[in-house]
């Protein structure tokens, strides 16, 4: 069985920082959804791509092709397999059902987004164009909600600081490396990586505020 430990003042705290951060990710992608479709960060979009591109060397194309990998749909759903299995033999039902939703979740804001907002790709700089819209990044939002709810999934059942301070830097710098890669190969302009983590936000901050609620409601149940 999963054990669930008491949540400490600062979990507590954290349950209303995600509910905070959701709202403000949910107000960003707002915010840069209207000022794209205005043209009004197109020159914003170009400099970065430009200031990016200029440090393009072969040794870093090959990398950030591997980097870029550890986004797509089929290395997360393989990872997510092997996640969902081993939380299962743990005892952590949950958490595994945390994680499917978090992958299935960022798939259908993916697909309705991209649909939606109908944004053409920017021409490669290396590889072959995608054939699906470019706003928001699908790789920056599933990395983000893969990786982000893993993350907090460990960090909520692990005492360690040092461990958790670790898991959280280990996923933020994989989920930028991710979304800086998308940039560098040219398949998207960088604010469809930028509205792409917002999204993704909104969806991770809501699950890591459920689970920590449900924690805290158990601890509570125990408690008195």
């Amino acid at each position: 069985m999963e054990q669930i430990a008491k949540p400490t003042r600062t979990e507590r705290a954290i349950l209303v920082l995600s509910l905070a951060g959701a709202l403000g990710a949910l107000l960003l992608f707002s915010w840069l959804a209207e000022e794209i479709f205005q043209g009004e960060l197109l020159r914003f979009d170009q400099q970065v791509r430009v200031a990016i591109h200029q440090h393009a060397s072969p040794w870093l194309t090959t990398l950030m092709k591997v980097v870029t990998k550890l986004g797509s749909a089929w290395f997360i759903i393989s990872l997510l397999v092997v996640v969902v299995l081993l939380f299962l033999r743990m005892g952590w039902r949950r958490a595994a059902v945390w994680m499917a939703l978090s992958v299935a979740g960022s798939a259908l804001l993916d697909g309705t987004l991209k649909a939606a907002f109908h944004r053409a790709r920017p021409t490669p700089f290396f590889g072959a164009l995608p054939l699906s819209y470019s706003f928001p990044s699908g790789h920056a939002l599933t990395s983000f909600c893969f990786y982000g709810v893993l993350a907090g999934l460990l960090t909520a059942r692990i005492r360690n600081r040092y461990a958790r301070g670790l898991i959280w830097v280990a996923a933020g710098v994989l989920v930028a490396a991710i979304g800086i890669s998308r940039i560098y190969l040219g398949v998207h302009w960088p604010t469809d990586v930028i509205a792409g983590y917002a999204a993704a936000a909104v969806w991770v901050g809501g699950l890591l505020t459920v689970d920590r609620w449900r924690r805290y409601r158990v601890s509570r149940t125990i408690t008195f």
